[in-house]
């Protein structure tokens, strides 16, 4: 695979795409904050978030995890977040599988952002 077949997106729905990325960038900080104690997976998805939005990422990339982060956003999915014990569930499944799928593009520089911002708000959750 080429630099140029990594920046090709024309397998994807440039509209999803660009719908997702704005739902992600509006509402991922809140979801985050208000769900941090309740999913274990915090720190995968937190440097999921920072590949995504990294300008060194390759447009499918940044496609496959936008759509992932989009479905952990929306409340509204196959098994709703509200439900003790089994809310998140499909969210991590659906997140896990993104990962999967670019694991090689989620860095140690975006593991390591991801560990800041969760200790930050955990710091600030206990003040």
């Amino acid at each position: 695979m080429t630099k140029d077949d990594d920046d090709d997106i024309s397998a994807f729905d440039a509209d999803k795409l660009q719908s997702d990325k704005r739902l992600v960038m509006r509402e991922f900080g809140h979801k985050l904050r208000a769900n941090i104690g309740k999913i274990p997976f915090a720190e995968d998805v937190t440097a999921s978030f920072y590949c995504a939005v990294d300008g060194k990422s390759p447009a499918f990339v940044k496609a496959v995890l936008f759509g992932a982060l989009a479905y952990f956003i929306v409340p509204t999915d196959v098994i709703p977040d509200f439900i003790a014990g089994l809310g998140f569930t499909d969210d991590a499944s659906v997140l896990l599988a993104a990962m999967a799928t670019v694991k090689k593009y989620i860095n140690e520089d975006h593991k390591t952002k991801a560990r800041l911002f969760l200790k930050k708000e955990t710091v600030e959750e206990v003040e």
